[in-house]
């Protein structure tokens, strides 16, 4: 799927963006942070060209998450709102429960959102966080038309979903994009037929974790870089059992940055602009986010020699483990 080819279209039918290597996004914060810092790291991702803004529900608690920092941004920035594509996640209250799906679940995720936001800022795309396996796909995206219709979204996106449900969700109404876990640790949606069925289907293809979780900012060089609360701790891939072989892949890109004259994170980020994916990282930090918004610019060269990387070092663990496992490519 080439990056320069494609554009977030379908919402209203009209292109709201044009998708190519210089367009990125940003993915609101999990972990608490402060209005005043958060604004101004918002306001920089802006100013650096990453205008796809993602957040969701459950990005928090029901009293501060991710969309009350939306809203808080928008009141101090209200000319920013035209600016920026609006992608916010719902239809999931976290495990044990799991996605929740149905008509009326979308509905009350939905108008939950738009109260938050409080005319703020319009939902240019909502998405349910995973799919329900109790509720067909069909029957979802018709209850998520019916928002549309009515102004309360713009666009349906799609997110952690196989080849199969990106086409019968499609084929119900146009799908403004598919989001999936996508980056040098877990290429998989290159070769499972996501990218091309989003491809096929002019579909932009939105990559969230493209720095790996963190592992390909260079920071992580063993265990104990990781704060003893750090919810990372918890994931497969950092599990001590997992830690050292995992590592040999960041060092090998490292080598690929170093000769390069750039981070690996820039190298991870290229990477996924190469490969056709618009890349949504998160961060905290105001020069994070600027080192985030200089992709590296790879040769076929340099593809290759990651590609060599990716065939030869093998990933160890699962992406989330446990009951989370079952709602990824659903």
């Amino acid at each position: 799927m080439s990056a320069s080819r494609t554009a977030l279209t379908n919402v209203n039918g009209r292109v709201i963006g044009p998708v190519g290597f210089g367009m990125m996004g940003l993915t609101m914060p999990w972990a608490p942070v402060d209005y005043p810092i958060a604004v101004k790291v918002m306001k920089t991702a802006l100013e650096q060209g990453a205008n796809l803004w993602n957040g969701g529900i459950h990005y928090g608690t029901p009293q501060a998450n991710s969309l009350h920092l939306l809203k808080h941004y928008f009141q101090k920035y209200p000319e920013d709102a035209s600016k920026v594509v609006l992608c916010i996640k719902g239809g999931f209250t976290g495990m044990p429960n799991g996605p929740t799906n149905t008509p009326e679940g979308v509905r009350a995720s939905v108008e939950e959102a738009t109260i938050v936001l409080d005319g703020t800022k319009t939902i240019d795309i909502f998405e349910c966080a995973r799919i329900d396996p109790q509720v067909p796909i069909k029957t979802t995206v018709k209850a998520l038309a019916e928002l549309v219709k009515e102004g309360k979204i713009r666009g349906i996106g799609l997110s952690e979903v196989s080849a199969n449900t990106i086409r019968e969700a499609h084929a119900v109404h146009p799908i403004s994009s598919v989001e999936v876990e996508l980056s040098l640790f877990t290429p998989e949606p290159l070769y499972n037929g996501i990218s091309d069925a989003c491809h096929e289907l002019n579909i932009p293809l939105v990559a969230y974790s493209p720095i790996s979780r963190g592992w390909l900012t260079g920071d992580l060089r063993t265990i104990d870089d990781l704060a003893a609360d750090d919810k990372r701790r918890m994931l497969p891939r950092f599990k001590p059992e997992n830690f050292d072989q995992n590592f040999k892949l960041v060092e090998a890109v490292e080598k690929v940055a170093k000769r390069k004259g750039v981070t690996t994170a820039q190298v991870a980020i290229g990477w996924v602009c190469r490969v056709g994916g618009i890349p949504i990282p998160g961060s905290v930090r105001e020069e994070r986010v600027i080192e985030n918004g200089k992709a590296a610019s790879l040769t076929e060269e340099d593809m290759a020699e990651l590609q060599r990387i990716l065939d030869t070092l093998a990933v160890s663990g699962e992406r989330f483990g446990g009951p989370h496992e079952k709602f990824l490519n659903a």
